[in-house]
Order: C-alpha cells, then sequence, then structure tokens
C-alpha cells in the first residue's frame, strides 16, 4: 500500500519484511510522549490537549493516526475529523466531521440536529456539546481528534477555545494538528506542545531501508538530501524508486518529488478531473466534480479509477479526497491563475444552482468574484446574514467583502453597506463599523438612506460611548426621517443617549415618545430600543417600579432581555421573583453570561458571598470567551468588595489593577464612578479616610452617587468614609440623596431602611439606628441588616446598655453565616467588650486556608459531593439549582485548591473526608 494512504502500512519491498506507517520514523520521541498522554488520561489523570505543529508533510497526520489507533485500543470512544480549507464557514463542520462518525459514532445526529438549531448562541451550543461529551466520557475515555485546525471554521475554533477548560476533570484527550500555532487561548489544561522537525539523515535512511529495502544506494541518499527532512516528500521520491527501479540521474523538483511525472502519465481526462477537484477542496464528491467537467458522473469511473490507481485520490465512499493535501497543491499549481479563478467562480454558480447552501458557494466567491458580480454580492451578504447570530466576525468579513465589490457610484452600495456597519458593529468592530458608515454619508446619500444609516451606527456610537455625537447625530437625522420605523428607532436611539445625561424627565418624555411611535409603525427593533430605553432611565433615576414595569414588558416582548428584568427586581427586594425566572431561564440559550450576572448580584444581595463570587467569576469567563467583556469594571468591583468583606486586601488590590487597566482603555461615566467608589473602599480599609472621601467626591464627578445602581447598596458604608475623613457635608448630601430614593420607592425595604440608617449615623441618633433595624429586617438582604445591627449594637454599647449583645450577636451571626470574616471578627470584638462570654465567641470564624479541604466554600463541597457520587455538570447543575457554567467554576476551583486534576482523584478525597453521602443529599 502507497504511503499516506489512511490506516496504510508502508510500502513492502521484494526480500523486506519492513514495514512502516510513513511519517513515524523519527518520531519515535514524539510518539512516546503522545502514548503517555493516552495513558494518563485513561488512568484517570483528567483532560488534556496535545497540540502537533508543522509544515505539510512533516508527519502530523500520521502521528495523529496512530495516536488515534494507540487510543482505540486503550478502550477510547474516537472522534477523528478534520477541517478543510474550503469547508470553513458551515458552522462547527471541522467538529462534527469527526463527532458524526465513528463506531459508534460520538455523537448522534439527532443531538448534531438539535446543537445546529441553535448554532446562533455559541455558549449555550458548546455548553451542551461539552455535556453530551462528558456523558460520554462517563462510559469510556474520549479522544476529540481534528486534524489540520488552521483551517477550523469559527464555530469550532471557538469550541476548542472553551471546551477544554470545560472538561477539564473528564478522560477527555484533544489531538489536533495545524501547520502554525492556532492560537486556541483558552484555559484549559496545559497544552503539549509538538513542534515536528525535519527528520534526521538516520532517520531517512531508516524510512529508505523501509520501503527499498537492504542497503541504501548512495545515490538514493543523495536524492533523499532534496526531501528537506520531510517524510512525505521522502516517500513520494522513495515511493517512485520503488515502482521503477530506478533513482534516475537527477531528482526531481523538490515540491512535487515525482508528483509531477505522475500527472504526466495520466490521461487528459483524468487530468482535468485532478484539477477541477483541486479547486473543490482537498475533499469533494463526485457529483460536484462531474457538474464542473461538464460530464455525468457516471461517465468519470475511468478517470477515478485511474486518479486512485495512482495513489493520488482516495474513494471514501461518500467524498473523494486527495490522499495529502501536497498532492493537491501540486495539482492546484499548475492551474493558470485565471484559469483557477474562472473554476472557482463556476464552482460557486453549480453549487448555488444545484440548491447548495451560500456557505458552501461562498469560499469559492472569495477567491474569484471582481467588482459588478452581482450574484457573488447578494451570495455574500445571504452568507453574512446566516452566520451573523453565530460568527459575527466571519460576517463582517463577507460583508465587508460585499460592499468592496459594489460599484463605487450604484445606489446598492448603501443597502450593501448598511448591512456591513450592522455586522462590524455586532463583531465589536466597532470603529471600523464607524469608519464605515462615515464614509458612504460621505457620498451624500438620500435624506432617507442618511437617516437609515445614522440609524444603525446609533448602535456603533453607543458602544463607543460617544452619546454626545450620538445624541447630535440621531437629532440631525430626525430632521430628514420620514419613514415612521425609522424615525421610532432614531427616537429610542435619542432617549437612551439621554439616559446617560443629567435630565432624566426630557429623556423619560423622549422614551416615551419613541415607544408611541414604535407602536403607530408596527416596528419590533424600535419597540424593543424604546422600553431598553425607559428602562435604563427609570433604572438611572432610581424609579425601581418603573424600571420593573419597562423591563418586565421588554422581556415579555423579547426573551433575550429577560436578565434585564432580574437585574430591575433585583433592585426592587422581588428575589422570590427572581429565583423563580432565573430558575425558569435554565440552560436556555439566552445570554449566559447575564443571566449569571443577574444570578451572582441575587447571591450578594442573599449575602451567599462564595456564590456571588463564583457566579461572578463565570461571568467574566463567559464574557471573555466571546470576547465581549462588557461588564469586567462591575464584576471586578463586586469581586472586590467581597474580598474586602473577607478582610482579603490583597485580593482586592488586585481586583482594583484590573479595574483601573480596564477602565484607562474603556473611559466612561459609569466605569469611572464604580471605580472611584472601589478606591475609595480600598484606601478607607487601609486606613487612608482622607483619599477615601476624596475618591467619593470624585464618584459623583458627572452624576450624583445614587445615580450609579452598583453603589446604591454601600451608600451607608460611602456615609461612613465621609464621617471619617471628618467631611460632614458629604455625609449629609449623601444621606439627603439616600432619603429621595427611598421617597422614589416606597414599598422597597432596603430603600427605607438605608435611608434611615444613613441619616441615623449623620445624626448619631440611635433611635433611628434601631428603626432601621426594624425597616430592614422586612427586606431581603442580610448584609444591610447586619450593618444596621452591628452600628446599633456600637451605639448601644457606648451608650452602656445590655441590649448591645443581643444587637451585636445578630450583626455576628449574619456576618458569619455571610461568609463575611473580616466584619464578622470586628462585630466580635465589640461582642467580647460586652460580654462575659467571649470563649463562646472565640472559636468565630477564622480565613479559610488558601489550600485543601478545609479551603473549599459550601456549594464546592456540594459539588465535590455529587461529582464523587458519579454526577455529570449537568446533573450536578440540576440537583443545586444553578447552572452548569457554575458548577464547572467550582470544580476548577476545587481542583486548584485540592490540587487534583481529575474526577476520579476527587473521588478518593471526597471518600476520604466521609463527605460524599452528606454532600450529595445537600
Amino acid at each position: 500500500m502507497t504511503p499516506g494512504r489512511p490506516g496504510g502500512q508502508g510500502v513492502a519491498t521484494p526480500g523486506s519484511t519492513a514495514l512502516t506507517r510513513p511519517g513515524l520514523r523519527g518520531r519515535e520521541a514524539e510518539l512516546e510522549r503522545l502514548r503517555a498522554l493516552v495513558g494518563s488520561v485513561r488512568d484517570g489523570a483528567g483532560g488534556a490537549v496535545a497540540l502537533l505543529l508543522g509544515e505539510p508533510g512533516i508527519g502530523k497526520t500520521a502521528l495523529l493516526r496512530e495516536t488515534v489507533a494507540i487510543a482505540r485500543a486503550h478502550g477510547y470512544a474516537v472522534s477523528h475529523g478534520h477541517a478543510d480549507e474550503l469547508h470553513e464557514l458551515a458552522p462547527l463542520a471541522s467538529l462534527a466531521s469527526g463527532l458524526l462518525h465513528g463506531d459508534p459514532p460520538l455523537l448522534s445526529r439527532t443531538d448534531f440536529a438539535d446543537l445546529a438549531g441553535h448554532h446562533d448562541q455559541r455558549v449555550w451550543l458548546v455548553e451542551r456539546l461539552a455535556q453530551l461529551i462528558e456523558e460520554r466520557s462517563t462510559r469510556a475515555p474520549v479522544l476529540i481528534a481534528v486534524d489540520d485546525v488552521q483551517w477550523a471554521d469559527p464555530l469550532s475554533r471557538f469550541a476548542l477555545s472553551v471546551m477544554p477548560a470545560r472538561l477539564l476533570s473528564s478522560p477527555v484527550l484533544w489531538l489536533l494538528t495545524s501547520r502554525n500555532d492556532p492560537q486556541l487561548h483558552g484555559r484549559g489544561p496545559a497544552t503539549t506542545t509538538l513542534t515536528l522537525r525535519p527528520l534526521s539523515g538516520t532517520a531517512l535512511a531508516e524510512l529508505a531501508r523501509d520501503v527499498l529495502g537492504g542497503d541504501v544506494p548512495e545515490q538514493v541518499a543523495q536524492h533523499l538530501d532534496g526531501a528537506g527532512g520531510n517524510p512525505f516528500l521522502a516517500s513520494e521520491l522513495l515511493t517512485g524508486i520503488a515502482a521503477s527501479g530506478t533513482a534516475g540521474t537527477e531528482p526531481p523538483q523538490r515540491l512535487v518529488l515525482g508528483v509531477r511525472e505522475r500527472l504526466a502519465a495520466l490521461r487528459p481526462d483524468t487530468l482535468h478531473l485532478l484539477r477541477i477537484g483541486s479547486v473543490l477542496g482537498r475533499a469533494f464528491t463526485l457529483a460536484d466534480a462531474a457538474a464542473l467537467c461538464g460530464r455525468p458522473a457516471s461517465g468519470l469511473g475511468a478517470e477515478l479509477d485511474e486518479a486512485v490507481g495512482a495513489a493520488l485520490l482516495h474513494d471514501e465512499g461518500e467524498r473523494l479526497r486527495f490522499r495529502h493535501d501536497l498532492l493537491r497543491q501540486a495539482v492546484y499549481a499548475d492551474l493558470a491563475p485565471s484559469v483557477r479563478r474562472a473554476l472557482h467562480r463556476e464552482a460557486a454558480s453549480r453549487l448555488v444552482a444545484a440548491g447548495r447552501s451560500s456557505t458552501e458557494a461562498v469560499p469559492h466567491l472569495m477567491k474569484s468574484a471582481e467588482p459588478g458580480d452581482q450574484e457573488a454580492i447578494r451570495l455574500l451578504g445571504t452568507a453574512a446574514t446566516d452566520v451573523l447570530a453565530s460568527l459575527p466576525d466571519l460576517a463582517a468579513d463577507l460583508a465587508v467583502r460585499a460592499l468592496e465589490l459594489v460599484p463605487p457610484h450604484t445606489p446598492a452600495v448603501f443597502d450593501v453597506g448598511e448591512r456591513a456597519v450592522v455586522a462590524l458593529t455586532r463583531a465589536g468592530r466597532y470603529t471600523e463599523a464607524r469608519r464605515t458608515g462615515d464614509a458612504l454619508l460621505a457620498r451624500q446619500p438620500p435624506l432617507e438612506v442618511f437617516a437609515r444609516l445614522q440609524s444603525v451606527l446609533g448602535d456603533t456610537l453607543w458602544h463607543l460611548d460617544d452619546v454626545h455625537e450620538l445624541t447630535h447625530r440621531a437629532t440631525a437625522a430626525l430632521a430628514a426621517v420620514t419613514d415612521p420605523a425609522i424615525r421610532a428607532r432614531l427616537t429610542a436611539r435619542l432617549a437612551l443617549a439621554r439616559s446617560r445625561g443629567r435630565d432624566l424627565g426630557a429623556a423619560r418624555e423622549t422614551g416615551e415618545r419613541a415607544l408611541a411611535e414604535a407602536e403607530r409603525s408596527g416596528d419590533r427593533q424600535a419597540r424593543v430600543l424604546a422600553l431598553w430605553g425607559l428602562g435604563e432611565i427609570a433604572l438611572n433615576a432610581g424609579d425601581c417600579a418603573a424600571a420593573v414595569e419597562h423591563h418586565t414588558a421588554l422581556s415579555v416582548f423579547d426573551t433575550a432581555f429577560l436578565a434585564e428584568e432580574a437585574v430591575a427586581r433585583i433592585h426592587s427586594d422581588d428575589f422570590d421573583t427572581v429565583r423563580s425566572m432565573l430558575r425558569r431561564a435554565g440552560e436556555g440559550p439566552l445570554r449566559p453570561a447575564m443571566l449569571i450576572w443577574a444570578q451572582g448580584t441575587l447571591n450578594m444581595g442573599l449575602a451567599r458571598l462564595d456564590d456571588a463570587d463564583a457566579d461572578f467569576v463565570t461571568a467574566e469567563r463567559l464574557e471573555a470567551d466571546l470576547r465581549v467583556p462588557g461588564n469586567l469594571v462591575n464584576i471586578r468591583v463586586n469581586r472586590g468588595l467581597l474580598a474586602l468583606l473577607r478582610g482579603d486586601r490583597e485580593a482586592a488590590r488586585e481586583h482594583l489593577d484590573i479595574v483601573r487597566a480596564t477602565v484607562a482603555d474603556r473611559p466612561n461615566t459609569g466605569n469611572h464612578a464604580t471605580h472611584q467608589y472601589f478606591e475609595a473602599a480600598v484606601a478607607d480599609a487601609g486606613g487612608d479616610h482622607a483619599a477615601a472621601a476624596e475618591r467619593i467626591r470624585s464618584a459623583q464627578r458627572d452624576h450624583s452617587f445614587f445615580r450609579w445602581r452598583l453603589l446604591r447598596p454601600q451608600a451607608v458604608q460611602a456615609v461612613r468614609i465621609a464621617l471619617r475623613a471628618g467631611d460632614r457635608a458629604l455625609a449629609e448630601d449623601l444621606a439627603a440623596q439616600a432619603t429621595e430614593h427611598a421617597a422614589r420607592n416606597p414599598a422597597v425595604p432596603t430603600a427605607q431602611g438605608t435611608a434611615v440608617h444613613a441619616a441615623a449615623l449623620v445624626h448619631a441618633d440611635h433611635g433611628l439606628l434601631e428603626r432601621a433595624v426594624r425597616v430592614l429586617r422586612t427586606g431581603p438582604r442580610p448584609l444591610p441588616l447586619a450593618e444596621a445591627c452591628a452600628d446599633h449594637g456600637r451605639a448601644l454599647l457606648t451608650a452602656g446598655s445590655t441590649a448591645a449583645v443581643f444587637a451585636l450577636t445578630e450583626a455576628y451571626d449574619l456576618y458569619a453565616s455571610a461568609g463575611a470574616d473580616f466584619e464578622a471578627d470586628r462585630v466580635r470584638a465589640d461582642l467580647e467588650r460586652a460580654t462575659t462570654r467571649s470563649a463562646r465567641r472565640g472559636g468565630g470564624p477564622r480565613p479559610r486556608p488558601g489550600r485543601g479541604w478545609d479551603a473549599l466554600t459550601a456549594s464546592e463541597r456540594k459539588v465535590a459531593g455529587l461529582v464523587a457520587a458519579g454526577h455529570t455538570n449537568r446533573s450536578a447543575a440540576a440537583a443545586l439549582l444553578v447552572s452548569p457554567h457554575t458548577v464547572n467554576t467550582h470544580l476548577s476551583s476545587i481542583f486548584r485548591k485540592l490540587s487534583v486534576h481529575s474526577r476520579v482523584h476527587l473521588a478518593r478525597i471526597v471518600l476520604a473526608q466521609g463527605d460524599t453521602a452528606t454532600a450529595a443529599d445537600a
């Protein structure tokens, strides 16, 4: 059998029994490392990633195939797929090429069809795919092998970046080959990277002996030098020598090493078939090739037999495949550039005529379309629309390419350009989107087109935080527009821009006008924008009831905004409804990062600090996976404030460093205020009260303290900082804001209790402190109640009242239950002054160690117990009523604290602790 054929052995020659899989000579060390990885994953060491790098023909595929064979021999379930240069637009095609095949397939076609139906929700899709692989790995270790990752479609690349981290604890080995580093920047297990170098002279001589038998003539050895240590090229040369019995007098050109001679010996029709095939890609169907040849498929039998017999093609049944991509490249290189371009264009047309999807035709168009090609412009636009939700960056590239093909002075340029602006904005390429839109506007389009372009650019400017320019442009466009739907959208954009301004009354009027216009025009997008704007305006104004009303209407109209409704209800203290909403959302494909942010905000309100921190870590990870870290400042500020509650100033400073860097990169007013308050909290914890008060004043640079929804729960602490710094005017101002906020929200216990508590601190009024405690007991938030109880208890202690013990005990128990160790310790010190029962309190909470079983949080112990009992991430999440993403975050933390790498090792530790049953039943 000739070298390189799938599953094949080396070429045997007379008198020799030595056989070799091509490419393995000289690769013994790499193969041994791969064999060790297969064994370690099988034996419970956790997931692993191996990446084989090197030039074409260097032996990557041979090593991959050998590792696949070794894994199968070790009982692995195997997915062996490959990426194709011309199939990069088909979502998940590279992974599916292996997952849907095998004996049995790793993934059923029913499961894959379910996944494909949600290809526009990348995070949900990858999580569901990981669940299916995880479930399969409970029965046998799994190998996911993907060849030629440099050509993987974007959705497969995203999955390969994310899933190794998601399946870190499962026995899953990822084996990838690529010509260069594919830069899959995930946070999974450490990658074993094997860069394949050219074979040594010794290895080449061994390969020659395997193929030719006996000693290698000097002339052959000289010819092998021309292979440059590339095993495939060397094998091609040796195959030619073995077939002809002579090495010839001159070595063939290095590029093909005998391939040209093989092609020259073929009949013209066979050569034409191969050339057509090289245009269609490394793998292609006979029907597609026949269509381009202009002949029936049944009439190409002789040509196909000759191509297979010449070891150029391999017949896989469903498709034909060049035996190696170097062979395809050699055939493709023989085509004149003009011929290649014409064949690619014809291939696109025939694929469309045959009813194939635009994603199959577009790669050919990208190589062949010329300006003015209307069919190419249309198909590129269709493909961009098809992939916009799941692969916005690719959609942007396609839309921009379509725009490049439009003659600049034709009216179509504005429609195509508008799609490009939308796609670029969705891809997060805001500066490019603005530049593209402004270039279109510079062409002085008709007034209606001008207004429409300004409407789509409104989204771009919103993401660029340029609300002043957004206001200016929307106002100008409204003076020109006559289309009712575009008018409604522009008015809604204007309302959103004004939600960031000082006059929220005018913003509300604009939002209400936008909603009325949207209802009259029947435009869905305008209605969504108007409701969103009204909800934002209400939240910024501190009108919790109105915020809930508008965000509820919005989420009913568009369920993608469920997280916004949840956050609005959290501000209204409606925790029970939020819990029910988040449970109903479950594992649905609805913006999981925002839903988990809402879950974290809820857990923070409930004083479940460990769970809140895990939720925020998860939300940040999901945003990073999507490369849209829009909430990073808020996430890190919350995590920093949690660290201060625990007394971990070092962690708080680490979070602050990230906030500083992010704000420098994205300096909007909200980020500024949030950042300044966090600076104040850190400075106050370090004893620099004057600097802390100055930071509070800076937080109010653009708007009042209570304008910022993230800061409202910190109002009492801000008053305390002002008083410590001796700035009574600032303290009174903050307390007055709290009172105004309470007046706007008479049905929100936290708002009422916070206002009373702030006033009590400013006026040193013990009666108001007692009242604040009573009010806050009617609400759902333990930490504000603990603060009020602690201040009340200290005031009573100063007055010499024995009632101080009861107030301080309640505060201590609330802080201790929350895991707010630093605050609990402070209250315990006061309590020990107030009572002689200090021995009972002396064993109070202490910061958890960083490593070992005692380092685990209560939630982490529950997850550890469930996993040890055999649960998958999905079933553990269902048992704990949390997201699988959050379970994965807990597992990552568990593994780090326990220094383990797999579920097997974790189960042993849990068993030794005797916590399995307890945790599993929790």
